[in-house]
């Protein structure tokens, strides 16, 4: 049937005729008839040779041309069979050629070309010294790779052989594999920056720190120079004032644009009456809170004495953001009086300022403190550092104001000597002591207020193998003891006995877990402690001794020693750590060093 569309005659589809073996497409009626220049295709000369591959099949016929898709047999089985079979067929074919190869070649030769010509001296000469740098190579390499070998077997060794001597009842006063692994830790004394990158950093540094302080300062003045109040609309006291002032209908008073508004006449008073010119003498010191908490151990603060009145403030430099950055009153300004000590009742005097002292306050008098510092009735702010210049001006121009203190060096020899005798067996295991000793007695506070009482004291020096005789024990009992409860804080007490670093270095202490601790929480997750942990630049790892993955599960393993949950680190145990591995390093730039190389400060 002949249909039509839009005018155009449709014409019947074409019947394809079916071959009996398969599918076949007429080529001719496509393409035409072949143009007699155009050769033959012969399909044969594709074929594998038998010389070559050892296939004994059947050439293709060159009397048959073939065109298009291959050709599909549907007799004497399906077409999945005759897969098969071509499958099976190229297999044998495989495997007699790998046969036929182990036949002609039982034994791999060199084989050299008969038309290559012979090396020349120049190569022969270069391929010589080629050789002989090769082999001196090579010997070099077996001797660093000996080398380090024996290292590395004296390294794991000596801790297992230690480790098997007593197991299970290894003595506190004995040389264990904890120490030996928190030694590595004291290698760090290498500079981690160069000369122009650390002057950088020190001057980035000291910038970052000016900043801080001049908006404090800042801050203060506006707080506590006198300002009028003019924009109050309760100034005017004296009503008498607008009796004579024009009145409109309907107005009890007078507008306020008929006023007289003087300044005199205000009844509201400013606070204070201080002007510039007393505020500027002044005492500016940083000062950080003695708290085992560490939020609260790594606030910012910033404090000043005015010799005028010998009151003092204390601000904190709080942080929102990259971008934000504010000064809060941490103690209002005020005079304040010592509230432990030989001079406890007195007030504090420009003497009573310089790094290292403590100053004490009653947490009852300061009711905006966090709820963290005033579960203590008496809290203690450590002086860091001091503006040495105002200090050196304020004693040279106000004499009158000087106060010789009391002489406290009986008491300072009394905990010296006790110090002493302890620093030789501190000197090696000062990490596993000190941070043991936190963790001991952090177990026996069931209070959580920080104190025990002198039976606790006296067992754990049993505990920890720490000799000091009745006598001193007495004399440093009765130094630390203020009142009769009969309990004092268990830090004062490690810090008395054992010592502790300066407040250079606890800067950078606190530094490097400010860096870690970013959410201000005062606990940090193991696996942060993990990630940032760097031993690129120990020098073991330098050698080639040690690896990277080495030095840090040592460093893990003696930490994770040291806290009481093995998943994260308080400031405490922090500080802990590196105040035992400080006893082993006199130099405070080596102990810097210790620091930055790991976390990058």
């Amino acid at each position: 049937m002949d249909l039509e569309v839009k005018g155009i005659a449709a014409s019947p589809r074409r019947q394809v005729p079916l071959s009996s073996q398969g599918w076949r497409p007429n080529t001719r009626l496509s393409h035409g008839p072949r143009p007699a220049e155009v050769p033959c295709l012969d399909l044969g000369k594709l074929g594998d040779s038998e010389d070559e591959d050892g296939d004994n099949r059947t050439p293709y016929s060159a009397g048959r041309t073939h065109t298009g898709p291959p050709r599909r047999s549907f007799r004497g089985g399906t077409q999945i069979q005759s897969t098969h079979t071509q499958y099976h067929n190229v297999e044998q074919a495989a495997r007699r050629r790998d046969l036929k190869k182990i036949e002609l070649f039982p034994q791999e030769q060199k084989t050299i070309p008969e038309n290559l010509p012979l090396p020349t001296d120049t190569y022969k000469l270069k391929y010589q010294q080629y050789e002989a740098e090769m082999k001196e190579g090579y010997k070099q390499y077996s001797q660093r790779a000996a080398k380090k070998k024996t290292n590395n077997n004296q390294f794991h060794e000596l801790p297992g052989r230690i480790a098997e001597k007593k197991p299970e009842n290894q003595r506190v006063d004995e040389f264990t594999v904890l120490d030996e692994k928190a030694l590595l830790q004291q290698c760090y004394t290498n500079k981690p920056y160069a000369m122009q990158h650390s002057i950088r950093k020190l001057d980035a540094e000291e910038v970052a720190a000016e900043r801080k302080k001049q908006t404090v300062v800042e801050q203060v003045m506006l707080d506590q120079l006198s300002r009028a109040v003019i924009s109050d609309p309760e100034q005017n006291g004296n009503s008498d004032t607008y009796k004579m002032d024009p009145v409109l209908p309907g107005l009890s008073t007078a507008p306020l644009r008929f006023r007289k508004r003087t300044l005199h006449e205000t009844k509201i008073k400013t606070r204070s009456t201080l002007t510039e010119n007393m505020l500027s003498n002044k005492l500016r010191f940083d000062g950080r809170l003695i708290s085992r908490n560490g939020r609260d151990a790594c606030r910012e603060l910033i404090g000043f004495y005015f010799a005028y009145d010998k009151s003092l403030t204390i601000y904190e430099y709080r942080q929102f953001g990259k971008n934000r950055t504010n000064a809060l009153p941490f103690i209002l300004k005020g005079i304040y009086m010592h509230q432990r000590g030989q001079r406890k009742g007195k007030p504090y005097s420009l003497n009573d300022f310089y790094v290292g002292a403590d100053l004490t306050f009653l947490s009852l008098h300061h009711p905006g403190l966090p709820e963290s510092i005033k579960h203590k009735p008496l809290f203690i702010i450590r002086v860091t550092n001091i503006d040495e210049m105002a200090r050196t001006f304020l004693k040279t121009y106000n004499v009158e104001n000087e106060e010789h203190p009391i002489k406290e060096e009986d008491d300072k020899n009394t905990l010296r000597n006790i110090q002493d005798n302890l620093r030789a067996k501190l000197n090696k295991r000062g990490v596993r002591i000190v941070s043991g000793l936190g963790k001991y007695f952090r177990e026996l506070d069931k209070k959580q207020n920080g104190n025990l009482t002198k039976a606790d004291y006296r067992q754990a020096l049993k505990v920890f193998h720490l000799e000091v005789t009745e006598e001193e024990f007495e004399s440093l009992w009765l130094l630390l003891h203020d009142d009769n409860n009969g309990e004092i804080d268990y830090i004062e007490f490690i810090r008395a006995i054992l010592g502790e670093m300066n407040e250079y270095r606890k800067a950078f202490v606190r530094k490097a877990y400010m860096k870690l601790d970013y959410n201000k929480t005062g606990r940090v997750p193991m696996v942060d402690i993990k990630k940032c942990y760097c031993a690129k630049k120990h020098p073991q790892v330098i050698a080639g001794n040690a690896t990277e993955e080495e030095i840090k599960s040592s460093f893990l393993e003696t930490l994770e020693d040291a806290c009481s949950n093995p998943s994260e680190v308080s400031f405490s145990e922090f500080e802990d750590y590196y105040e035992g591995l400080s006893i082993g390093i006199l130099d405070d730039e080596d102990f810097i060093n210790t620091l930055r190389n790991p976390w990058g400060i």
